[in-house]
């Protein structure tokens, strides 16, 4: 049976975090009464319009709606310094996103589910190991193993950063602005990511006019290199997804998909593609197939597929 194509709605909300506020968009299909809802977030550095539209908008066509956040520090939500990065601050806003969807009248906060790519897949492992509710979690090309992504970007490149982070952790200490490390550059160069494909990668998902800051406080690496979410794949009850890259330069594709095998209903699909490669052209389109038809098995009653 032909699946219905919903029209749907996007409009511009807000939801409080710590001490700032994340901006948001919420995509609702129309004629839909209180239809389920994913909360979407993105990897390093990255905000909404890096694409995160483009799966609103199937996921919306399907009949389920989507709230896709930003950070804080990043984008147009709130808080200071700017580009700050911090796991446990990220995971809060995750935390404070479900709240807020929830609590909202026009979806179905019963039947929520999570969808996070790259250092957010990472934060959707966390996230649905603590969340037993959840009927779905989605894990796209995920960073799940710090040391193992450290390793991926070499010890030349590990001793370029090393001294830009210690004059970071100085500025902190002394309330200094921060010291900022780029998140995507060139081969060979201090960044987050700095491997063949990962600044044209990164430049290719930003859409024109986009005011995008490509760096992040430098005070972050120690954390992203101790932050290992694989570890909770054991203890992820909802099942999940894992979109995982064969050829990842960023997050190493043999730890993934064996800490994926961990999860109790997992499921793992495995693409023939890099890893900036999910979010356009044909592995796009496979991997949004794929990621459609998970949430409608997992969050639409029998009835409305």
């Amino acid at each position: 049976m032909a699946q219905t194509s919903y029209q749907f709605l996007r409009r511009d909300v807000r939801f409080d975090s710590g001490e700032a506020f994340c901006s948001a968009w919420l995509y609702l299909p129309a004629g839909v009464e209180r239809p389920p809802v994913v909360v979407l977030g993105h990897g390093l550095g990255a905000v909404r319009e890096m694409r995160l539209d483009a799966y609103c908008e199937r996921f919306a066509a399907a009949g389920i709606a989507t709230l896709a956040f930003t950070y804080r520090y990043f984008g147009d939500s709130g808080g200071t310094p700017r580009q700050l990065m911090s796991v446990r601050r990220q995971l809060a806003d995750w935390d404070a996103a479900l709240d807020f969807v929830k609590g909202l009248p026009e979806v179905d906060g019963g039947r929520v589910a999570i969808w996070g790519s790259s250092f957010g897949g990472g934060h959707a492992i966390q996230v649905a190991s603590r969340h037993p509710e959840l009927m779905a979690a989605i894990s796209q090309c995920p960073f799940t193993d710090g040391l193992e992504s450290a390793a991926a970007l070499g010890v030349r490149g590990s001793l370029k950063i090393t001294p830009v982070v210690m004059r970071d952790l100085v500025a902190r200490l002394f309330g200094r602005p921060p010291v900022m490390v780029p998140i995507a550059a060139l081969p060979g160069q201090p960044a987050l990511m700095n491997a063949h494909d990962a600044l044209p990668g990164y430049l290719a998902l930003m859409p024109k006019g986009l005011a995008f800051v490509n760096r992040v406080a430098a005070r972050v690496i120690p954390e992203i290199v101790s932050y290992r979410p694989g570890r909770r794949t054991a203890k992820v009850q909802p099942p999940i997804l894992f979109c995982v890259s064969r050829t990842d330069t960023v997050t190493p594709p043999e730890r993934t998909i064996a800490m994926a095998g961990r999860a109790p209903r997992g499921e793992i699909k495995l693409y023939d593609c890099g890893h900036f490669d999910f979010y356009l052209g044909e592995h796009f389109e496979r991997a949004v197939s794929d990621q459609t038809t998970f949430l409608t098995r997992h969050l639409l009653a029998p009835a409305q597929f």
